[in-house]
């Protein structure tokens, strides 16, 4: 039995300067940290050793590689060549849709998983493993999605993707002392308000929108919030820090419809009202997780304003692991 173990992420500033249709023309940058919660792929020998199966929030059973159902697993066994005599299973920490970049957790895992299974294992690194998955999930199967997810999840730790013209990913690890590392987390308050959704409805509807006159000016000031947000960081400044996070929200909230809606905008405005410096919805949009970046002395205040269950978590720095092979 093979089994990794990858992380979902949080992201802070420039998130939608990842898609294609944006970096290519422009050059994006987005600041993300993975967390202790993760992506679970595991996978061994199947008793019917003509036969593959797949447990995710299905079951499959079948003949053939091409019979799989499920879009990411096809894909990467017919690009790694696995055929059969094989069992996959897929454990989560945190459902899909809600915001953490899951699909490419799962990618990023999955992938992995198959290359230890294969013997491959000298031939993966973070950055392979990043890149490899961008290749499956925007080439190959034409999400409308970004850039960030798979590297977030590849590299772990908090970082500075940047996004090049000739598509190409630079990543610029953050160092923190253990002391500005928890100072950092301690601001943090993370709330699930429902509403799982997928993202690919809101970031298509954003593709086809950010070559926008207005749109494109959105982004670049979003993109240069990231160099703001990691000296403020780096020199403590947590009010800024949130200060940053809000108007990196405002400003997302107007690429596209959908992003916000009526009960998202009550549940900010409370956390605003109740001590929060910034607020931002985890991931496209919609729904899912929403992160708020408060002083720890207003953390109490929030949670009863918005009668939420705070959603603890910690920062990572590991990236993708192989965690059992044997």
């Amino acid at each position: 039995m093979i089994i990794t173990r990858t992380p979902f992420r949080i992201s802070f500033v420039g998130g939608g300067s990842d898609l294609p249709v944006f970096f290519k023309e422009y050059g994006g940058a987005v600041i993300s940290s993975t967390i202790d919660k993760y992506m679970y792929i595991s996978s061994h020998d199947f008793f019917e050793k003509e036969k593959i199966r797949t447990k995710y929030s299905a079951t499959e059973t079948v003949n053939s590689v091409d019979d799989i159902k499920h879009p990411i697993l096809r894909t990467i066994m017919k690009k790694l060549n696995v055929n059969r005599g094989l069992e996959i299973s897929s454990i989560a920490d945190v459902p899909a849709g809600t915001g953490m970049g899951s699909s490419s957790s799962f990618t990023v895992g999955t992938l992995h998983n198959m290359m230890a299974r294969e013997g491959k294992i000298d031939q993966v690194n973070k950055a392979w493993l990043g890149e490899k998955a961008c290749e499956v999930e925007i080439n190959d199967l034409n999400e409308p999605i970004g850039k960030q997810d798979q590297y977030a999840a590849a590299f772990g730790g908090l970082n500075i993707f940047r996004f090049n013209q000739d598509n190409t990913v630079d990543v610029e690890p953050i160092h923190l002392d253990k002391d500005a590392l928890i100072q950092f987390s301690k601001h943090m308050r993370l709330y699930y308000i429902g509403n799982q959704r997928s993202a690919s409805n809101i970031l298509s509807k954003q593709s086809k929108e950010s070559l926008k006159i207005d749109k494109i000016k959105s982004l670049k000031t979003m993109v240069s919030f990231v160099d703001d947000f990691a000296k403020s960081i780096a020199s403590n400044n947590w009010k800024r820090c949130g200060d940053i996070i809000d108007e990196n929200w405002s400003l997302k909230q107007s690429l596209t419809d959908g992003i916000s809606n009526p009960t998202i905008d009550q549940i900010y405005s409370l956390g605003k009202k109740n001590g929060a410096w910034g607020a931002k919805l985890l991931g496209a949009g919609g729904g899912g997780f929403m992160l708020f970046f408060a002083p720890p002395e207003k953390h109490l205040s929030i949670d009863q304003a918005l009668g939420l269950s705070n959603f603890p978590f910690e920062l990572e720095t590991a990236g993708s692991q192989v965690i059992f092979n044997g």
